[in-house]
């Protein structure tokens, strides 16, 4: 029998991994909290639609890359392979646009079948935010400002660069994508077969293309920056020194786009160079076109989303799990009370590790194995005298505890 593994671009999350994705999950969560972010939770499925308008259906992700299938039923649904259209359509599917502003954070698998490789799989994990119902320059640097800050806190904000443009608004874009064409309508035979076929639905995400002979093709195409209208300009001014007032450093890029008509304004990404070519870990941007695209009013609509894989690999070294007390009976006329010890101090908010079955040196062992910070043995005499022997594991020192009093003893060494 073919021994079973899992699917290529999945993994599985062996104990030192989760803890570390924990632990960006839960920073991540806490600061939001703290920044207002209400936690939200969306189905790992949907319904195609919701990503074929959102995501354009003449995109990589929607033509190459999702999770498509029909169900028994004959739906036609897709694994999300991205965050924010399955927010947005839980804000329209349940009403909420009347309680705008609304701020939300969401942690959670995402899908796209792609090529795996070095911080890249086909089910993948992200954090992310959404701030749905501000349209003023502040929304934009307050969530920059709290993806800043869970990358500090999290160790890495030493190793990211934040990267920031504007996309301007919409007759900023008309402009831009008039003189982007001409431009690159002239120079057609040194564009990719992808971009080609860009140019004539998607200009702008040539700008974004990876293929070397259009880079070289775009390094000359014209700027955005040079097409902005007076509001346009005066917006991007005001994102930028407000994140000068934060102390919060940047580099314009502009060559950071994103293709589709509902972003608008602010794009940003922090990236870094210590994860070799897919040096992105947190990116997004404004999309004030989106709840209407989606088939909702006029709404503005800011956020981001962070690769947890890539930010788990960027951190120093995973959170350590808490030392447990092991609970060891010395014979088997202690079994039920070494049980019922070890269930009372889990009460009290201690962490216990008891083995089950096996001699005092097989246990010992695992004590060790488990890294626990103290032994709790519990033989005929200490059953007798209603007391237990307490093995400091660093230190091999021992004392005699009233088990009436176990738990108060055990809580400096949590």
């Amino acid at each position: 029998m073919q021994k079973l593994q899992p699917v290529r671009g999945t993994h599985d999350l062996l104990p030192e991994t989760a803890r570390r994705h924990l632990h960006v999950i839960e920073s991540g969560r806490g600061l939001a909290e703290r920044f207002g972010y209400q936690p939200i939770d969306t189905p790992i499925f949907e319904f195609t639609d919701v990503f074929q308008r959102t995501l354009g259906e003449t995109s990589d992700v929607v033509t190459k890359e999702m999770y498509r299938f029909t169900d028994k039923g004959g739906d036609d649904v897709t694994l999300r392979p991205e965050g924010t259209a399955g927010v947005v359509r839980a804000v329209l599917s349940n009403g909420l646009l009347q309680d705008a502003p609304l701020k939300f954070f969401y942690a959670g698998p995402m899908f796209r079948y792609e090529r795996p490789q070095k911080g890249r799989l086909r089910q993948f994990h992200q954090i992310g935010v959404e701030l749905i119902g501000v349209a003023r320059p502040e929304g934009d640097v307050e969530v920059i400002a709290l993806g800043a800050e869970i990358l500090k806190t999290l160790g890495v904000g030493g190793q990211v660069t934040l990267h920031l443009n504007t996309l301007g608004d919409a007759e900023s874009r008309a402009a831009y994508r008039k003189a982007l064409v001409a431009y690159l309508d002239g120079r057609k035979g040194e564009l990719s077969p992808d971009s080609l076929t860009r140019l004539a639905l998607n200009p702008m995400r040539i700008l974004d293309s990876k293929d070397a002979g259009d880079k070289q093709v775009v390094a000359d195409a014209p700027r955005i920056g040079d097409f902005l209208t007076p509001a346009a300009a005066a917006f991007f001014a005001s994102v930028r020194s407000g994140l000068e007032s934060l102390d919060l450093t940047y580099t314009v890029d502009d060559r950071l786009v994103r293709g589709l008509d509902y972003y608008c304004h602010t794009a940003f990404e922090f990236v870094t160079d210590a994860l070799g070519a897919q040096g992105t870990v947190l990116a997004g941007g404004r999309y004030d076109g989106l709840v209407e695209t989606m088939g909702g009013p006029p709404t503005a609509g800011v956020g981001w989303a962070a690769g947890i894989e890539r930010l788990a690999m960027l951190l120093a070294a995973p959170p350590s799990a808490p030392r447990p007390v092991a609970v060891i009976p010395v014979g088997d006329a202690e079994e039920a009370l070494a049980f019922g010890l070890a269930h009372r101090l889990r009460l009290e908010g201690i962490a216990v590790d008891i083995g089950f079955g096996g001699s005092m040196k097989a246990r010992m062992k695992r004590a060790g194995r488990v890294n626990a910070r103290v032994a709790v043995l519990l033989g005929e005499t200490e059953r007798a005298r209603g007391v237990a022997t307490v093995r400091d594991m660093d230190t091999g020192q021992q004392s005699e505890v009233p088990l009436d009093a176990l738990a108060r003893h055990l809580a400096v060494f949590r």
